[in-house]
């Protein structure tokens, strides 16, 4: 059986005040829990997080990183330093990193490569837009983003890593993809995948990103190929995300 990963994506919210109580609130309610619980924070509070959850069942992550190791390329963020301040899990490819600062495919795959080089675990989200779903090329789109990774870094290399599927049209809009909907994308990923390693492929975890709320969480995550969640908003608020989480 796959394990079950929820992640909380706190987008570029927050304070050390906030943080506290959101964090302490989770902490608090994490003995009812059975899935992994992963939060991952803007780069200015990873080392609250790192001094927080140290020692604890909630591990921490970063929402980006540079494709290089080093180098003149002022603001960005390598995986290395993301290391050093404890991180396990580093989202990768998040459609507003590709639709707001123009992330292409090739970048994401070069980002996924780092990430793994440095002994951190990508969460690689892929998706379509409202535009591409309705054109019936939600597939397409999702197996060119794919591609693009196993390209680089061999498929492998997703045995070392977790799936996002993020429909971009359900993402801080309210709406949520159907279950069904849901399940059929997961699927695809996991047979294309599966065409190419079946072992790999029965043991990925993929998660489902869009909208997904204490109301939801359960029917959600009841699909065969949905192995948790990547939470956006729901992940602000300690009693929503644990609520989500003990639907995992």
């Amino acid at each position: 059986m796959r394990r079950k990963l929820v992640a909380g994506n706190w987008k570029m919210h927050g304070s050390l005040a906030e943080n506290e109580r959101l964090l302490d609130g989770v902490l608090a309610g994490m003995p009812g829990v059975k899935a992994e619980v992963a939060v991952c924070v803007p780069y200015p509070y990873l080392a609250q997080a790192q001094a927080r959850l140290d020692g604890s069942a909630l591990v921490w992550g970063a929402q980006n990183l540079s494709q290089h190791g080093k180098g003149a390329f002022t603001g960005e963020v390598s995986a290395a330093m993301l290391r050093d301040f404890g991180c396990k899990y580093v989202i990768v490819g998040h459609s507003e990193r590709r639709a707001l600062y123009g992330e292409t495919d090739e970048i994401v795959a070069e980002k996924f490569v780092a990430a793994q080089a440095a002994g951190l675990i990508p969460i690689l989200c892929v998706g379509e837009t409202l535009g591409e779903r309705e054109s019936g090329v939600t597939e397409r789109v999702i197996a060119r983003q794919l591609d693009a990774v196993v390209a680089k870094s061999g498929v492998g290399a997703l045995a070392d890593a977790v799936l996002a599927y993020e429909p971009v049209w359900a993402i801080g809009t309210g709406k949520t993809a159907s279950p069904e909907q849901a399940q059929d994308v997961h699927a695809f990923i996991r047979g294309k995948l599966a065409a190419l390693d079946p072992s790999v492929a029965e043991a990925l975890v993929i998660q489902y990103g869009g909208s997904v709320k204490a109301n939801n969480a359960a029917e959600l995550f009841a699909q065969p190929d949905i192995d948790g969640g990547l939470i956006g908003g729901a992940s602000l608020a300690a009693d929503e995300f644990l609520a989500v989480c003990r639907a995992a």
